[in-house]
């Protein structure tokens, strides 16, 4: 980088915020600009669903950096702002204030924003969502004892809302369109166990259900089911997945394609432009297909590669998915990508179930776990993946053989 380069990162979720952060412990003395869409400094999302639901984090504890990180580091972050334009050819960022900002590497971080429900009546009061600190702090002022809560979507924000919401005694019923919950990301094993915890909880659940209307006077107070069944509520959680905020990187011209297209250095089809997070779609060197992930993980390490590349760096982008989600007592780990597997092993762990997925020659591809203590496990699975490990079925579903020893495993 020359002296007079600037960056400008256009997100400040954990991508964009990490990024920033990166390129200062890299050693970039330059101007650096971070654009928040919200008011807030950046935040880590994963305790919105659980501990800023039950009150047991302010939304303040969830800030990503000390109050002073940003100006301690000389980091100039715009909150409740946001980039209404790109300028390939001037290299230049226009936001929405009518502001003009120049850069020499721009990051897009713009994460994804949840799906909304198509259906009469999903824009009554009652309606929500939860993607921000703003919506856990409304939605956690409606959890409270006796209300009825009605989830549309058995994926992991929709089950992690139920679990809260069931802690703060409220009635639950999940309403999946799916023949079961986690579809698009648990094996049906694992999904299995985690249904079987709420359903002792309490939670009643909706199969292959289909949402005719939402009705109510004033407020949402019902959900219509297509087969005519009617749920009585108090409020309506959405958690039917995310879309990529593409709206801005479309606009100039950049590729797209179920997400921002990146190459392995996450630089897209303009060189002097990045992507990183939920928005971007990358070809994994360990799969070696294209792939868009929402998980934590992927955005923190996205964000520091992102950031090196930025310098000058070459980094291949090759890390492990690694998802999490805590209901309950219960953890449920997935490190890779079982869906990528074609075998599937099966480990019995007393309170622990953990299965591994292994591709057609014998490599292991993916590997899920669901129980009170399964995080150890999973990440020696982590590892193996990433160093494309073949390993012995019989050895992974045995429980006495520790997962350990077979990091020395012949690898693909």
């Amino acid at each position: 980088m020359t002296r007079d380069a600037r960056m400008v990162i256009v997100g400040a979720g954990l991508a964009g915020a990490r990024a920033s952060a990166e390129l200062r412990e890299a050693g970039f003395d330059g101007p650096i600009t971070l654009i928040a869409a919200e008011p807030h400094a950046p935040y880590d999302r994963p305790p919105l669903s659980k501990a800023v639901l039950l009150k047991e984090k302010a939304p303040g504890d969830c800030a990503l950096f000390g109050a002073t990180f940003f100006s301690d580091h000389v980091i100039d972050l715009k909150l409740a702002t946001d980039a209404a334009v790109i300028d390939r050819a001037g290299h230049a960022v226009q936001l929405d204030n009518g502001e003009r900002i120049g850069y020499s590497r721009l990051l897009l971080a713009t994460g994804s924003s949840p799906r909304t429900l198509d259906v009469s009546g999903s824009t009554l009061p009652g309606v929500v969502t939860l993607r921000t600190v703003d919506d856990a702090r409304h939605l956690a002022t409606r959890l409270t004892s006796g209300q009825r809560i009605a989830i549309v979507g058995g994926g992991f924000i929709g089950l992690e809302v139920a679990a809260s919401a069931v802690a703060a005694g409220c009635a639950v019923t999940v309403i999946e369109a799916g023949k079961r919950l986690l579809m698009r990301t648990v094996p049906q094993e694992v999904a299995a166990r985690i249904e079987a915890r709420h359903r002792n909880a309490g939670v009643q659940f909706r199969f292959g259900a289909q949402l005719a209307a939402i009705t109510g006077t004033d407020a949402a107070e019902e959900v219509c089911l297509a087969g005519g069944e009617a749920i009585r509520c108090d409020t309506v959680v959405v958690g039917i997945g995310a879309a990529p905020r593409t709206v801005l990187a479309l606009a100039a011209g950049l590729e797209v394609m179920d997400g921002i297209v990146v190459d392995d250095r996450l630089r897209t089809s303009d060189p002097d432009i990045f992507a990183a997070g939920d928005v971007c779609s990358f070809p994994h060197a360990l799969y070696g297909r294209r792939v868009r992930l929402e998980c934590w993980k992927n955005a923190d390490d996205q964000g520091r590669v992102a950031a090196r590349n930025m310098l000058g760096e070459d980094l291949c982008y090759r890390e492990v998915p690694w998802f999490w989600s805590d209901q309950y007592e219960l953890s449920i780990q997935i490190a890779g990508l079982p869906a990528f597997g074609s075998e599937v092993v099966v480990r019995e762990m007393g309170n622990a179930l953990l299965l591994f997925h292994l591709s057609a020659d014998g490599v292991l591809v993916g590997a899920s776990g669901v129980g009170r203590a399964v995080g150890r496990d999973i990440r020696i699975a982590q590892m193996l993946i990433g160093r494309n490990a073949r390993v012995s079925a019989g050895e992974l579903a045995d429980p006495s053989v520790k997962l350990k020893t077979l990091l020395v495993a012949e690898t693909a």
